[in-house]
């Protein structure tokens, strides 16, 4: 014990302390905590007191010493883990809430890695006749129409954007066929393109929202790069993003589609993946993750070529000037 004291009053005097040696509680400021007395002071203060204590036969106030140093140092420790706590208390956010991990996809395997979906619903069926005025164009049948939307892997365009979900609408014998073909394989494009190819006809009038600048381009790149004829190719085509643009650009605060369905069709969406994540969607599901938003896509989708037809039968008849009586300029 006299070794250790030794080593103590070494580290004292390296230490710098000329401090008397005196009993440790008599001189040292006291601060409560949690209903006990302990203390601070510097470290040669401490290693003065603790050198005395060890120093004194067993039983003079060693044991008060040593105590109250170990509870000063623990006190010192909460205090700072409760900083601490609180800090990250305020910095940590709670997760944000996530979506089941599921693999599971609708639809049935038509080939390898193509999967096909249809749905039949009770629409805004058309007249038999369609007025196209509204499009600088004379008339179209109703069984000849084919309204059409793409899901791609990009907003850019060029050889590098492909369409992994193509949804078309056509009215059947007395109701809106929807058809939705996609691919959970990059191997598996040709066989959409090719069967999307098989919906369409000579007489084919085709009905998109921006799809004379964007989604009709996009196929024509995509046929091209797989050596097929393009199917699109010479169709009469009503893009009714610019007839909206004609009538409403001085009404509507824009003419996007989902403003035209709000304003025409009084249709809201609700937990809509935008389009814009449509290619996140699609590539998480392609390397193993989950499929909860693919799905969202392929409702966003749905809803998109519902609309298309909604929104034509709204046009019909409008004729090239004018706007129509159904809508809310409010």
């Amino acid at each position: 014990m006299s070794s250790l004291a030794s080593r103590l009053a070494m580290l004292r005097k390296q230490a710098g302390s000329t401090a008397p040696q005196e009993s440790p509680l008599k001189r040292l400021p006291q601060v409560e905590q949690a209903g006990a007395t302990v203390t601070q002071a510097s470290l040669p203060g401490r290693l003065a007191r603790m050198g005395n204590a060890l120093a004194r036969p067993p039983g003079e106030g060693t044991a008060l010493c040593v105590g109250a140093a170990s509870a000063a140092m623990g006190a010192r420790d909460l205090a700072a883990l409760r900083r601490m706590a609180g800090v990250r208390e305020r910095l940590i956010k709670p997760p944000a809430p996530t979506r089941p991990h599921t693999r599971e996809v609708p639809g049935e395997e038509i080939s390898p890695g193509l999967r096909y979906i249809e749905q039949r619903f009770a629409w805004n069926e058309p007249p038999a006749e369609l007025d196209l005025t509204f499009a600088r164009l004379t008339t179209a049948r109703r069984e000849h129409v084919l309204h059409f939307d793409t899901e791609t892997t990009g907003l850019a365009g060029g050889t590098g954007t492909r369409a992994f979900m193509i949804g078309a609408a056509d009215w059947h014998e007395g109701a809106l066929r929807v058809r939705q073909l996609y691919i959970t394989a990059m191997a598996a494009e040709s066989a959409m393109l090719r069967a999307f190819a098989g919906w369409i006809h000579g007489d084919t009038v085709l009905v998109s929202y921006n799809g004379k600048s964007y989604d009709a381009p996009l196929l024509a790149t995509r046929y091209r790069l797989a050596r097929m004829a393009n199917p699109l190719l010479g169709l009469t085509h009503v893009d009714l993003l610019h007839p909206m643009r004609r009538r409403y650009r001085q009404v509507w605060e824009n003419c996007k589609m989902q403003t035209a369905e709000r304003r025409l069709l009084r249709i809201v969406r609700e937990d809509d993946l935008p389009g814009s994540e449509a290619p996140r969607a699609w590539l998480t599901y392609l390397r193993g993750g989950s499929s909860a938003d693919l799905v969202r896509v392929a409702e966003h989708n749905l809803q998109d070529v519902r609309s298309l037809s909604g929104l034509l039968v709204a046009a019909h008849g409008w004729g090239v000037q004018g706007v129509s009586p159904d809508c809310d300029e409010n």
